[in-house]
């Protein structure tokens, strides 16, 4: 959308989960934006007939379904250039491939490749990301920078690590330099962009941070209201090493627990071999899971006991971890929350398997509560703003790519070619604030 449309109205397929499970769709609907708002939904037939007071431009297609925009609750900038590097496992792949690059990323190295990271999350529909950085203060200084100007929604925060850490600090100095550097970042980052912005504490997992470091970065995130993002129980050869690693905790929550990290605003990656115990705690506390299923598979860590954290009240969304998981997209990630628990159903009685309308939650709506931002995104409700996917059902169907898309098609149709087909290729515009962050549409494809 360019800046001189105050008014812009939308046609296209409306498909959106406001609650878990319930799936929302208007097959010819559409969508009134206004300063970057959803100021008006319903039939395109009557509010293309309304009239209004200033010109209002139309883009209109039967062609195009519209989602929320797509929320990425977990995914590592600098790993992308080392996506798909197979191993057999976490913490050797964290060895071979991970810290020597994060170790490298800095300089003008840095900035460019966080420009570019933004501009692929939009060309994937994502238009939130929850971003882990190297441990490096200008890095995370100039993603924040790339962020500011792509016009992406941003959740970001620098690596922190004194256990084991990379970098040319003397070791007595780097728990010091760490806290320094992320509350500095914090204070200048946090909220800003009227909240398009904000600031996560990221203290990469239990192994790498002591418990004087844990400590304060939970006091840090609570004087400044910040996230705290981190990874928990990703992998059993890890699990093993915070047993022997922290013997002052009863478990690995337990860690966190006593450190304080257990918050509403905190985000725990991947959390797979939980106890009862465990869940509860996490339930107890407001804390929140990202859930990566992509990244669990492809690192042979295991497969996440999904209705389990549901029902447990745990507020669970989707991450791609790249570059544990394969890919930015997150149509991938719904397929395989799906199929991982497909699989767990053939070997575990009473799995509950999600639906489409399940995982679509779990990439919208499910994860703008994780966030603390459900009032203001994840469905397309009038007064939310206009974070939007536009993709193109013709390049997900066989032999459709150029013709126009028939009327045979329901909501779960859709929805059910887009997580299993769906993809950068079949993505035409990507809105945040009812601003265009990505446009690859054809010139025909919106009359």
């Amino acid at each position: 959308m360019s800046s001189g449309d105050s008014l812009i109205g939308i046609r296209g397929f409306l498909i959106d989960t406001p609650e878990r499970g319930k799936l929302r769709a208007w097959s010819d609907g559409a969508i009134v934006i206004e300063d970057g708002l959803i100021a008006e939904i319903g039939d395109y037939g009557e509010l293309s007939k309304k009239p209004r007071r200033e010109p209002m431009r139309w883009l209109h297609s039967n062609r195009v379904a519209i989602f929320p925009g797509l929320i990425d609750l977990h995914t590592h900038l600098p790993q992308y250039p080392a996506i798909a590097r197979s191993e057999t496992e976490l913490l050797p792949w964290l060895r071979r491939y991970i810290f020597p690059l994060e170790r490298e990323f800095t300089g003008a190295k840095a900035r460019k490749e966080c420009a570019q990271f933004f501009a692929e999350l939009a060309r994937h529909g994502t238009t939130t990301a929850m971003i882990y950085t190297a441990i490096y203060e200008e890095s995370c200084d100039a993603a924040f920078e790339a962020a500011q100007t792509s016009g992406m929604r941003a959740i970001i925060g620098k690596m922190m690590m004194d256990v084991g850490s990379y970098g040319d600090l003397a070791v007595e100095k780097i728990l010091e330099t760490s806290l320094t550097q992320s509350e500095r970042l914090c204070k200048k980052w946090h909220g800003a962009e009227n909240g398009r912005l904000d600031y996560a504490f990221s203290p990469r997992f239990a192994l790498s941070c002591s418990r004087e470091m844990m400590t304060a970065t939970a006091e840090l995130a609570k004087k400044h209201g910040a996230y705290i993002q981190t990874h928990l129980s990703e992998n059993l050869a890890e699990l093993a090493a915070v047993f022997e690693m922290c013997g002052w905790a009863d478990d690995y929550v337990d860690v966190y627990e006593k450190c304080g990290l257990l918050t509403p605003h905190t985000v725990l990656g991947h959390s797979i071999h939980l106890s009862e115990r465990e869940r509860d705690a996490i339930a107890r506390s407001g804390a929140n899971v990202a859930h990566c299923p992509t990244a669990n598979l492809f690192l042979n860590s295991g497969i996440m006991k999904l209705d389990r954290l549901l029902d447990a009240g745990i507020r669970v969304g989707l991450g791609t971890d790249v570059a544990a998981g394969p890919e930015l997209n997150l149509w991938h990630v719904m397929r395989t929350a799906i199929e991982s628990q497909k699989a767990r159903s053939f070997y575990e009685k009473n799995v509950r398997v999600p639906s489409p309308a399940d995982v679509l939650f779990l990439a919208t709506q499910g994860a703008a509560h994780v966030l603390g931002k459900g009032a203001q995104l994840g469905s397309l409700d009038i007064g939310k703003e206009a974070d939007l996917t536009l993709v193109d059902i013709g390049a997900l169907l066989p032999y459709r790519k150029n013709t126009k898309v028939q009327n045979d098609l329901g909501a779960e149709d859709i929805l059910t070619l887009c997580i299993h087909r769906g993809g950068p290729h079949a993505t035409i515009e990507t809105f945040v604030r009812g601003r265009s962050v990505y446009r690859a549409m054809q010139p025909e494809l919106f009359g």
